[in-house]
């Protein structure tokens, strides 16, 4: 079981005109939305990175409107393992437990999960908020993923998860989000 003590949220490439060609784009970005209010109310690290994006373009609203005490890390490599800066906020976040979503599934989030699983982190993918422009790619990752050991969850399954208990402000909070 995640705990919110040793769990950090990894943000993957949802930029620009890339995210808006997405396969169930909509839903993408209210699930997206919904880990990250959520990411917040728990007090979890969240590490969020851009590829290329003086090419690609700025990360979707619905990320950006509720990360203003955080910074993107930008990068040029597929996988974000393969960035110092990023390994560097990983290793900050003290986590060994990493949720990993973004964009797209078959590309940046495989070759970043690849990475972090041969680091020797337990990778858990959130399923409905990672997507390709094609969804047999993005199925297909999924797939690859699982079956080098990342482990498959949902944006709500993630958040109760991590509450642990139906009591509290910090529940009430999530009730919110989730509605």
């Amino acid at each position: 079981m995640l705990t919110t003590n040793d769990t950090a949220l990894v943000i993957v490439d949802v930029q620009g005109k890339l995210a808006q060609i997405m396969d169930s784009k909509d839903t993408l970005f209210k699930n997206l939305e919904t880990v990250v209010k959520g990411a917040k109310i728990l007090d979890i690290p969240i590490i969020w990175v851009e590829q290329i994006p003086h090419k690609l373009g700025p990360t979707i609203p619905q990320i950006t409107d509720h990360l203003h005490d955080h910074t993107p890390i930008a990068k040029n490599s597929f996988s974000c393992y393969r960035d110092p800066q990023f390994i560097k906020a990983l290793s900050a976040s003290g986590c060994k437990n990493i949720v990993v979503v973004g964009i797209e599934a078959h590309i940046c989030v495989y070759q970043t999960v690849r990475q972090l699983l041969d680091a020797d982190y337990h990778v858990e993918v959130v399923a409905d908020a990672v997507s390709s422009r094609n969804p047999t790619n993005k199925q297909i990752a999924l797939d690859k993923m699982q079956q080098f050991g990342a482990s498959l969850t949902t944006a709500e399954m993630l958040i109760f998860e991590l509450q642990e208990v139906a009591e509290g402000e910090r529940f009430r909070d999530i009730l919110s989000v989730v509605k």
